[in-house]
């Protein structure tokens, strides 16, 4: 079972440009805004990590089938 790394690292990169996003717009008092950009990062992480899981059960599918 081969983990690619780079996925944590998207998401590590994603979460970084986010929170740095939100506490800019934060300090320009557009709070409104921060919590949009927020709520999409964490969106788009989730749909990453869907896919990710999906990856993950059809593996152990094919393990335990043996498919």
């Amino acid at each position: 079972m081969n983990m690619d790394i780079s996925a944590i690292f998207q998401i590590a990169g994603i979460g970084i440009i986010i929170a740095m996003i939100h506490t800019v717009l934060k300090q320009m008092g557009k709070e409104d805004m921060a919590h949009w950009v927020t709520l999409i990062g964490f969106v788009v992480v989730l749909f990453m990590v869907v896919r990710l899981l999906n990856d993950l059960f059809q593996e152990i599918k094919t393990i335990f089938l043996f498919q």
